[in-house]
């Protein structure tokens, strides 16, 4: 077994330990709720054996966690975006911004949209998932099917996105508005 191997292999028993501990269990509370002997808890935790898939997956679930989860380096994981990690569209009045990179892998997507007096989003055709918005200056008319309201500054919305959906600048000044779906669909 290579030094690699064995640093992995470390790396999972003392996470399981530490989701464990975290969790108030003995080993052998969680051994007997995994249906496990407390002898492969103890083995599995020092690094002395490795579960199959479906073990480490029950024992993830009982400890509250998920695979993906688990292996994930959370250290790394960039959670407070800026201007220099949005990307921005600005076509006839209409100026979107993403505000956090590659959230279309996410549950859900953020945007902000501002839009010039008269202009209008792109028609968004009928999809699964929910709609969110909150307008931070000026006025729209959220346009929903056949349905049609104003929402003023300060105001938010929030609608299943199973109709066709748009937003229109409906009043005399530049708008703006931080729309978020989920899931991504922008």
């Amino acid at each position: 077994m290579n030094n690699d191997n064995k640093q992995n292999e470390y790396t999972i028993g003392a996470k399981i330990r530490d989701l464990r501990l975290k969790n108030g269990l003995t080993q052998e509370e969680l051994a007997d709720r995994a249906e496990l002997s407390k002898g492969f808890i103890s083995q599995l935790e020092n690094d002395l054996t490795s579960p199959s898939i479906a073990t480490l997956i029950d024992i993830l679930t009982l400890l509250g966690t998920t695979l993906s989860a688990f292996f994930s380096d959370s250290g790394d994981e960039q959670i407070v975006f800026g201007a220099d990690d949005f990307f921005v569209s600005d076509y006839n009045g209409t100026k979107t911004t993403w505000i956090v990179p590659t959230a279309q892998k996410n549950m859900m997507e953020p945007i902000t949209v501002e839009l010039e007096p008269g202009a209008k989003t792109d028609d968004d055709f009928p999809h699964e998932g929910e709609e969110f918005g909150l307008v931070l200056s000026g006025e729209i008319t959220l346009c929903v099917g056949n349905r049609s309201e104003v929402v003023h500054e300060g105001e938010t919305f929030y609608f299943s996105s199973d109709r066709k959906h748009y937003i229109i600048n409906s009043g005399k000044t530049p708008c703006k508005v931080v729309w978020v779906s989920c899931p991504p669909s922008f």
